[in-house]
């Protein structure tokens, strides 16, 4: 039996702010138990919902030298779907009413978590073979691990895996404070170690002390090698190239199934789309004061509202593409200019464009399962989760291609008949335009090679169990 520990800062269905959360929480029940024995390790925060803090059991508690001073480490723990999460309880840290706040505390804290998870090991009686670390709020594990847990029996020969979710956010501080927080010594800041600029930086001593890199799509760990995507480490990116591999994200399809989906009005599945998708529409359109038309092109967005996501294309395109026979469904909060200009387009247009600046998972299977088209213009996307739940519902995505967006949605080949979705590939304004134009017309006037794409689009299989068997290959060939 292979046993692997995950650890990270947010994880489904206890604590989530992003992508990161469900990833965690989805991908451990996926392994074949009979051979991998795979747990998650999490901070216990006060923000998580009372009904699970009441589900926790108590294991033990002790006292750990940290940031030169004794502090104190709870454990408990709740098995959940069939595995196993263990929490690590501190209240002077992870008190507050969200998992993040200030920059600076956020460093301090995650930096005393990665040290308990360490320290927990020999209590919590479960030796990995692999610590999975996610993200830079985990990334100084390998580094301790590297550093002074080396010494004991029970810590020789386990391996460690740094998964980049999104590079863009690495955990830096200045030197002196890192130094005096971390507890490490000098030897660790320098360049070719966890110092980046004049910062120490977490995530860059993962990835260089980690025994093997993952990323979440195969574009995103080419492209991170690329100073445009790299982020300041395209050079570590491209030294350990031998030891990075991308594996795509999946979603839970229990949770997104069309067939099943308590959230929307009207089931459906890929022998039934075409007669009862359309209920979803209509009960839509009603619902958000739309003009109620069967045939309007109504496309979809459900997003963090930043640049990132390529908004400022959207904005640049929005008065064209509000003069042509769409209907516009936004679900997100953001950057301040982006909500406000949803809400303009939405007053002006108020028969076309609906913005929602809020953030609702009823709503957003309720988008998935009502527009023709979903649009994901993002300037980088690591993996995305999004285009996978549209494909799902048989949403035709429209996305440039970049990150994960190139690696899931296959492009529609008019001579050919193939493709899931439609993508265009420079990050420029015209080009997004003239690719969802181009949908719009096969929509329009061509729609059994839009249906065709449907069933293309709904076949597909990202589930997790496909990103779980690459992993394992991988635990496997870590341990040998």
């Amino acid at each position: 039996m292979k046993k692997v520990l995950f650890a990270a800062s947010e994880v489904v269905p206890f604590i989530k702010t992003g992508g990161l959360a469900d990833v965690v929480g989805s991908l451990p029940k996926c392994f074949d138990k009979r051979y991998y024995d795979v747990r998650v390790i999490l901070p216990k925060y006060a923000c998580m919902a009372q009904k699970w803090k009441d589900q926790l059991e108590y294991i033990t508690n002790f006292y750990m030298d940290f940031a030169g001073q004794s502090r104190y480490v709870g454990l408990l723990k709740m098995v959940y779907e069939g595995v196993t999460f263990y929490f690590i309880d501190n209240e002077y840290y992870f008190s507050g009413e969200k998992p993040y706040g200030d920059w600076h505390w956020d460093i301090e804290k995650f930096m005393y978590f990665d040290r308990a998870v360490l320290s927990a090991l020999p209590v919590l009686d479960f030796r990995p073979d692999v610590i999975h670390c996610h993200d830079w709020q985990t990334g100084l594990i390998p580094v301790y691990l590297h550093d002074s847990f080396q010494g004991g029996e029970f810590f020789r020969g386990i391996k460690t895996v740094m998964t980049i979710h999104n590079l863009k956010f690495q955990g830096n501080d200045n030197a002196a404070r890192f130094m005096g927080l971390s507890g490490l010594s000098s030897y660790y800041m320098t360049y070719d170690k966890l110092l980046k600029d004049v910062d120490g930086n977490m995530l860059k001593g993962g990835l260089v002390y980690a025994d093997a890199i993952t990323t979440v799509s195969e574009s995103y760990a080419e492209e991170i090698k690329t100073e445009f995507y790299g982020e300041g480490l395209d050079g570590l990116m491209r030294a350990r190239k031998n030891d990075l591999r991308g594996i795509v994200n999946g979603i839970d399809y229990d949770d997104y199934n069309p067939a099943t989906d308590k959230m929307i009005p009207c089931n459906y599945d890929i022998n039934s789309v075409f007669e009862r998708k359309i209920e979803n529409k209509r009960a839509l359109q009603q619902e958000l004061g739309l003009c109620r038309d069967d045939n309007k092109f109504m496309i979809g967005i459900v997003s963090r509202l930043t640049d990132q996501k390529g908004f400022d294309l959207i904005a640049y395109m929005m008065e064209r593409l509000c003069q042509q026979d769409v209907q516009i469904v936004v679900l997100g909060t953001g950057e301040q200019k982006y909500e406000d200009m949803f809400r303009y387009f939405a007053w002006k247009f108020p028969d076309k464009v609906s913005a929602n600046i809020y953030y609702s998972e009823a709503m957003s299977h309720k988008i998935y399962a009502a527009c023709d088209a979903f649009l994901m213009p993002s300037l980088f996307e690591p993996c995305g989760l999004s285009q996978l739940m549209s494909l799902r519902y048989g949403t035709l995505p429209i996305v440039r291609e970049t990150g994960g967006l190139r690696d899931t949605v296959q492009p529609y080949n008019q001579f050919e008949k193939t493709g899931t979705g439609f993508s265009f590939a420079n990050y420029n304004a015209h080009e997004m335009y003239n690719t969802v134009m181009f949908a719009h017309y096969i929509y329009v006037d061509r729609r059994d090679e839009w249906n065709s794409i449907v069933k293309q689009a709904m076949s597909k299989d990202f589930s997790w169990q496909a990103s779980a068997k690459k992993y394992q290959e991988m635990y496997d060939w870590l341990i040998g």
